[in-house]
């Protein structure tokens, strides 16, 4: 997919994406990522500490936003600048069907550098997960 500036106007949606989760995916983040922090995979620990269970790693939540960013402009290093804020943890229940993100986002702005600002909204189990998410992305003229 070649995306242009010139075919992108405020208010466009973004297709949307849902991403599982499942337990092994956070253990394959965690070693990934050197996190083994052990609300991320010690049910036991979590709920210990007052979580409901095992939760997704904040920065895998914030990696699978920002997915469909990369998937709209087919380009992940068209992504300029990319931020959010963690408002809600993403519960990972240990069976076959774990959480999904739903991810949907649409144009906010278009920059007067030629740039694009998308606005990110991140769910899980109808909640948002992702406070004030939003990338700037740079695509063709």
């Amino acid at each position: 997919m070649s995306l242009k500036l010139s075919e992108i106007s405020v208010g466009d949606q973004l297709p949307g994406l849902s991403v599982p989760l499942v337990r092994s995916d956070l253990v394959r983040y965690a070693g990934a990522s050197g996190d083994f922090n052990p609300i991320h995979w010690n049910e036991r620990f979590a709920t210990g500490v007052g979580l409901p269970d095992v939760i997704a790693h904040g920065m895998l939540t914030m990696a699978v936003a920002g997915r469909l960013v990369s998937n709209w402009t087919g380009d992940p290093g068209a992504i300029v600048r990319y931020g959010v804020r963690f408002t809600r943890p993403v519960v990972v229940p240990d069976d076959d069907e774990g959480a999904t993100v739903e991810l949907s986002g649409k144009v906010a702005k278009i920059n007067d550098d030629g740039t694009v600002k998308v606005a990110i909204t991140a769910k899980s189990a109808d909640q948002g997960v992702l406070g004030g998410a939003s990338a700037t992305v740079r695509v063709a003229a």
